[in-house]
C-alpha cells in the first residue's frame, strides 16, 4: 500500500491526504476518519457523531490549503522542467 503525502489530526479525529499521479499531473484525495477503541485495539471509522463535525470541517480545512500549496509546488516544478528541457 502507498504511503500517505501528509496527515493532520486533532485528538481522534484525523484526514489523510493521498497523492496520485497520472498522464495531466498528480492529483490528491482525502480521507476523513475517526478512530475510537474498542475490545481488540484502536480501530478507525468515517462515521461522525455531532460533537465531530466542526473540529473535522477545521481539519478539512486545513486540509484544503494543503493541498492547494501542492497543486501549486507541483505547477511550478513541472513549468521548471519544462523550462530545464528546452
Amino acid at each position: 500500500m502507498s504511503q500517505p503525502a501528509h496527515k493532520i489530526r486533532t485528538r481522534t479525529l484525523q484526514v489523510t491526504i493521498w497523492r496520485n499521479s497520472g498522464e495531466k499531473g498528480n492529483w490528491y484525495s482525502v480521507t476523513p476518519s475517526r478512530g475510537y477503541k474498542a475490545d481488540e485495539g484502536w480501530r478507525e471509522t468515517d462515521s461522525l457523531g455531532f460533537d465531530d463535525l466542526l473540529a473535522m470541517a477545521k481539519l478539512l480545512d486545513l486540509a484544503h490549503t494543503w493541498v492547494m500549496h501542492q497543486q501549486q509546488a507541483d505547477a511550478k516544478g513541472r513549468k521548471e522542467s519544462v523550462q530545464a528541457v528546452a
